[in-house]
This record gives C-alpha cells, sequence and structure tokens, in this order.
C-alpha cells in the first residue's frame, strides 16, 4: 500500500481514478480498505487543493459502486456463493438470517450503521441484501443515502485533523464492532431458545 500511496503522489492527475478503481476490487471481496481509501483520498486533497472535488468524487463513486458490486454478486449467485471458499469464511447461515432480519425490520437504518461496522461486516450486509432478495432500486436507493453519510463524515474528518483521526476511527470502529458482535450473540440465543420452544 505504500507504494500505491506513492505512486497517487507522485501522480496526483489520476488518483481519483486510481482510489476509484481500487474501490471497485473491494466489491469482490478482495482485501481492499474503504477506509484507508478515504484517508488517501482525504489526505491528498488537503495537500493538493485543486483535487478535492475529483477526489471527494472518486471515493464517493468507488464506495458506492463497490456496494452495488456485492449486492448484485448476492442477488446473482445467491446463497451458492458461501460454497466458494473466498466467501464461505466471511459467513454461515445464522449471519445471514441475522443480516435478513435486521434489513426487513430497519431497512435504511440497517444499512446506515452497518457501513460504519468494519471487519468485513459492511460487504456482509451487502451480499445479504442481494441473496434475500431486497428489490435492487430499494438497496440502491438506502445505499446512496448511506454511502453519502459515511463518505462525507470520514472525508470531512480525515480532511481537516488529518492522520489524529485514524486513532479515533480505529477507536470507533471497535467500539461498533463489539456491540455488533454483542447484538448478534444476543440475537443467536434467542433464536436457539425460541427453536427449543417449538
Amino acid at each position: 500500500m505504500d507504494e500505491f500511496i506513492l505512486f497517487v503522489q507522485q501522480n496526483i492527475h489520476i488518483a481519483p481514478y486510481a482510489i476509484f478503481g481500487l474501490l471497485l476490487l473491494a466489491g469482490f471481496n478482495l482485501p481492499v480498505s474503504e477506509d484507508l481509501m478515504l484517508f488517501i483520498s482525504a489526505t491528498l486533497a488537503a495537500k493538493y487543493p485543486e483535487q478535492l472535488i475529483p477526489l471527494f468524487i472518486g471515493v464517493y463513486l468507488g464506495v458506492y459502486g463497490s456496494d452495488v458490486i456485492c449486492f448484485y454478486m448476492g442477488r446473482i449467485f445467491g446463497p451458492h456463493i458461501f460454497k466458494i471458499k473466498f466467501f464461505a469464511k466471511m459467513m454461515n447461515p445464522q449471519k445471514v438470517e441475522w443480516f435478513k432480519t435486521n434489513i426487513e425490520k430497519y431497512g435504511i437504518v440497517a444499512l446506515i450503521v452497518g457501513r460504519f461496522i468494519p471487519f468485513g461486516v459492511r460487504n456482509g450486509i451487502f451480499l445479504t441484501s442481494g441473496i434475500t432478495g431486497v428489490k435492487p432500486i430499494k438497496f440502491c436507493i438506502y445505499d446512496l443515502i448511506a454511502a453519502t453519510i459515511s463518505t462525507s463524515v470520514f472525508f470531512t474528518a480525515y480532511y481537516f485533523i488529518g492522520p489524529p483521526m485514524i486513532e479515533y476511527i480505529k477507536k470507533f470502529n471497535l467500539i461498533i464492532f463489539i456491540i455488533f458482535i454483542f447484538t448478534l450473540f444476543i440475537y443467536l440465543i434467542v433464536r436457539k431458545r425460541q427453536k427449543r420452544r417449538a
């Protein structure tokens, strides 16, 4: 990644396209950090103000495009996608059921909150949305709103605060992730008890 940062600094005019392209790869569940791309874009924008708008547009469209790719992978391949070892590590039937329940119950709120959960949870939500039959137009509108909020918040924070913001974001992400794990754990316990009673 250091080589990539050096490359975009030396070729700032193509940085928005490079960041956009890398983020699209993240939609295929490749290890490209959305948070890191936002940080790189914002810090480059602070250093090269004339590139502020292109960099924001590049990272914003990359984030949104990545989500849509992930959604359609779930929609096209369905549950069979988890037979592929690469994706099987990411999800299990219990998680899929939990995501499905929350997406159906909370809709856009689930997508907005999900965007702030790190460690592969984001893609899990988008895949599940596709697998469980969420209407494409509904997903695209909901995720457009969610992506606009998260991208704007993180880009602005990184732009004005810079590197020190990374530690705050890491702590924030960790707290959100712990809450997510705790909620999932409670959900699985409740489901297990309900099945025993049935």
